[in-house]
């Protein structure tokens, strides 16, 4: 075996380096400088990237929105042009996709609006807790909000590889389910509240395989309640 000399180890560390840039230039060369063209565009983040720190970091949230988030876009522009899609909006779509046998029109129209989704629960500013009519109803179904956050982290941890944990409206009752892979509660008769990502990409950067944590520190941190209770349904 040879033997690893100081130079020798100073000049390999040299040129992996150069190799190696700092993830913040990885991600400004990786990030579309424009939409691409299509019917289905990817709303804006409502914050800037580095916003849910230190729940979600800055690293995490550039990768999820701006290269897993704009795939999905993407993609369903790719897969849909020149089809009855095209001239439909995205939520007819996950509707309508849903019927066919081929999934994947489907998978990526249903990621598309979980994802948006998913983003705009995070909107800062908002109130930390429930409160009026959505902590009532929270109480009759769960008995307190600790023991909802506690079911609906548990419930979410437990998804079995890849898909989301939900807060649900059913009539006038709040449920938790969860859903696989790219599923989402388009297409149920519920009532979508909160849909928590478990997907890997959102969460290893920052956890590693600690999933029940980041879901612990999302929901007891960043998600905004006002948010949440404005998609209640009368």
């Amino acid at each position: 075996m040879s033997r690893i000399t100081r130079r020798t180890f100073v000049a390999t560390s040299t040129a992996i380096a150069t190799l190696a840039p700092p993830y913040s230039r990885i991600a400004q060369a990786q990030v579309p400088s424009a939409p691409p063209p299509g019917p289905f565009k990817q709303p804006p983040l409502p914050f800037h990237e580095s916003a849910l720190a230190p729940t979600i970091s800055a690293r995490t949230v550039t990768l999820h929105y701006s290269l897993h988030g704009a795939t999905y876009f993407n993609s369903l522009n790719t897969l849909t042009k020149d089809t009855k899609y095209a001239s439909m909006s995205l939520e007819q779509v996950v509707f309508e996709a849903n019927k066919e046998t081929d999934r994947r029109i489907y998978n990526n129209a249903s990621q598309a609006w979980n994802h948006t989704f998913y983003w705009d629960s995070f909107k800062p500013g908002g109130a930390k807790a429930p409160s009026g009519k959505f902590a009532k109803m929270i109480n009759e179904a769960f008995g307190s909000f600790d023991n909802l956050k506690q079911k609906l982290q548990a419930d979410s941890t437990a998804v079995f590889g890849c898909g989301w944990g939900w807060l649900a409206q059913d009539g006038n009752k709040i449920v938790v389910v969860t859903t696989s892979l790219g599923d989402g509660l388009l297409t149920r008769n519920l009532n979508a509240l909160i849909g928590l990502d478990v997907w890997e990409h959102s969460y290893y950067l920052d956890y590693e395989n600690r999933r029940g944590d980041h879901l612990k520190a999302v929901i007891d941190n960043i998600i905004n309640w006002d948010v949440v209770a404005s998609r209640l349904k009368a």
